[in-house]
């Protein structure tokens, strides 16, 4: 019998002191409609706009698994769909209740308030989305916490312990997340009161994340690969296509989701969404061409998931044709961001920080810009339309938040280093992650190669 150590028995036996404490937590009736609030069409959209978001993890899973070393593929993509489990025991036990829970001084949520969903299948609305259950409301934001920590993965992926990414995930989820969640959408949060915009996480999601994979990549260090300055050829770019179709069809409840009803505000967010993502995949395509490259699926694919990280923070302020120089705007400056990072010694894997967290960056401050009450009348005119106030507004929110993201990510990762091993060995990096982190091989078939002038089918190999 295999010697059993703290760091197998630990994650099992959390899980199940969690379920045993469950059992104690009392039953209640289902979606109580006191007032007669509640409408059909707008509970229909959101269950609809819920399960495209949790399409995007998996959608993630296949974008980023196709673009690491084949020995990694299998390694990459777990690790964005294990969150799926993590957050979701921890939202149901505590992580909602800091988002939405009683707001602590606009800080933070009472961790008592929802403790094991408590109030939550029999409670009233949500006071911004009177129209639907707050169990719905609920399982819709579950979705933005579990793809979160999933985008960090492509900063770290290749050389980060499964195990040690677990507790990752956890302690990110409490410490980073719930707490900027708070801030940004909870009527009671600092920087909702201060007047900042986020219709859909451009800070909360993207940019929390891209500082934490920014942390994560310089507690990490480099990849082996990376130092011997070794190109590393995507495992499946038609994966890379597949994902992004995912995570675009997706993005489609992200945005349009956040209107959190069946209305006209949800048409806009979803118009904006997909022509932000349309002309970001162009523009990165595009202007990879004008620097000498030819056009590429890898391109526009990047480019279109940039675009659709911009367009997050504004969906529901900011007009469609305007969505258009968003998209444009931001897949130039992450091309950019990203010619530079390759120049540095900065190992981010899969470019998290210069696509994600730039991106959204991008997309805050052009919310700053653009954003009209033409569009939506409980938002703010922007620089563009003459108030200067708001757009600094939106400046102050980001420096926060990349701020508080990228010193506790960073301290999270110090952390796990400090209790567990963060990073595997060499010989386990050389062997792939895929084999010595899960006994699992990712097999990719045949190739066709050039021999004496003859195209034949070889197997891979690596």
């Amino acid at each position: 019998m295999r010697k059993m150590t703290f760091q197998k028995i630990a994650p099992f036996t959390a899980l199940v002191i969690v379920a045993l404490a469950a059992l104690f937590v009392p039953s209640l009736p289902n979606f109580i409609d006191e007032s007669g609030s509640y409408n059909a069409a707008d509970i229909t959209w959101l269950l609809v706009a819920t399960a495209l978001v949790f399409l995007m993890t998996p959608g993630l899973a296949f974008f980023y698994g196709g673009m690491v070393h084949r020995k990694n593929v299998i390694s990459t993509m777990i690790k964005s769909v294990v969150a799926t489990g993590v957050v979701s025991i921890l939202w149901v036990t505590v992580v909602f209740s800091l988002c939405f829970g009683e707001s602590l001084g606009g800080f933070i949520g009472n961790p008592t308030t929802h403790l094991f969903f408590k109030g939550i299948t029999s409670g009233a609305p949500w006071s911004l989305a009177p129209t639907i259950p707050i169990t719905l409301f609920a399982m819709f934001q579950l979705m933005f916490a579990i793809i979160t920590p999933g985008l960090v993965v492509g900063a770290v992926a290749e050389r980060i312990k499964f195990t040690s990414y677990i507790v990752f995930i956890a302690l990110f989820s409490v410490l980073v997340y719930a707490p900027i969640a708070h801030w940004t959408w909870h009527p009671e949060g600092f920087l909702f009161k201060m007047g900042a915009l986020d219709f859909a996480g451009g800070t909360v999601v993207h940019i929390s994340a891209g500082c934490a994979a920014l942390a994560g990549a310089m507690v990490l260090k480099r990849r082996q690969a990376h130092v011997d300055q070794k190109e590393i050829p995507p495992a499946n770019i038609p994966y890379v296509l597949i994902g992004t179709g995912l995570l675009w069809f997706g993005w489609f409840g992200f945005n349009g989701g956040s209107a959190l009803g069946a209305n006209a505000l949800a048409v806009s967010a979803f118009a904006t969404t997909n022509t932000a993502a349309a002309a970001a995949g162009l523009s990165w395509m595009f202007f990879d061409v004008l620097r000498g490259k030819k056009p590429s699926v890898l391109g526009f694919c990047i480019g279109a998931v940039i675009g659709l990280v911009a367009i997050t923070p504004g969906a529901g302020f900011v007009a469609v044709p305007q969505s258009i120089f968003i998209g444009v705007l931001s897949a130039i400056i992450s091309n950019i961001a990203v010619y530079y990072k390759s120049k540095s010694k900065l190992d981010d894997t899969l470019d998290v920080f210069p696509c994600h967290g730039i991106g959204g960056m991008v997309g805050m401050l052009l919310t700053g810009v653009f954003a009209t009450k033409t569009v939506n009348s409980a938002g703010a005119d922007g620089l563009f339309y003459g108030n200067a106030a708001f757009f600094f507004t939106q400046v102050k929110a980001l420096g926060i938040v990349v701020a508080y993201s990228f010193v506790v990510s960073f301290g999270i990762f110090k952390f796990i280093n400090f209790i567990l091993p963060l990073r595997v060995s060499s010989e386990e990096e050389l062997l792939g992650l895929d084999a010595t982190q899960h006994n699992e091989k990712y097999v990719q078939g045949t190739l066709l190669v050039e021999e004496n002038g003859y195209l034949k089918e070889s197997m891979l190999t690596d």
